[in-house]
């Protein structure tokens, strides 16, 4: 299975996403975006697969607020932003055959992957996600 990761290592929540896809046994693409950001052409093939321009926008980063980016911008203009401001990518980003989106909390990206998980999980903060036989706790 390919599975490519948009990826920040200094964010908890794209390290924890990253260790989940590594514990179904998988080695992505890691993409480390601030240092090699996607083109506004990838973002915008991006943008369509995940559902929208502002499925990719880290709403939360206060460049956002900077440049009006509200629930009245287009598309084109998110798209343009996070272009030319990769902080604005909602990270991290994960593509895989089954999909691709912004997996925040960390745990979405269990819906993205084929390959079970090989084991218990914990995230960083101590939240248990996996249990020791690779089911999702709390997930019926």
């Amino acid at each position: 299975m390919s599975v490519t990761i948009y990826h920040n290592p200094a964010c908890g929540t794209s390290r924890n996403t990253l260790a989940m896809i590594r514990n179904a046994g998988i080695e992505p693409v890691v993409i480390e975006y601030l240092k090699t950001p996607p083109s506004r052409a990838e973002l915008a093939v991006l943008a369509e697969q995940a559902g929208g321009a502002r499925a990719l926008l880290r709403e939360k980063e206060p460049r956002a607020a900077e440049l009006g980016l509200n629930a009245h911008v287009a598309d084109d203009t998110i798209l343009d932003a996070i272009a030319a401001h990769p902080r604005l990518l909602n990270r991290p980003v994960v593509v895989t055959a089954k999909g691709t989106r912004s997996c925040r909390p960390s745990e979405l990206v269990l819906e993205l992957l084929t390959a079970p998980q090989q084991g218990a999980f914990t995230k960083e903060d101590g939240q248990a996600v996996v249990d020791a036989t690779g089911r999702r706790i709390g997930k019926e």
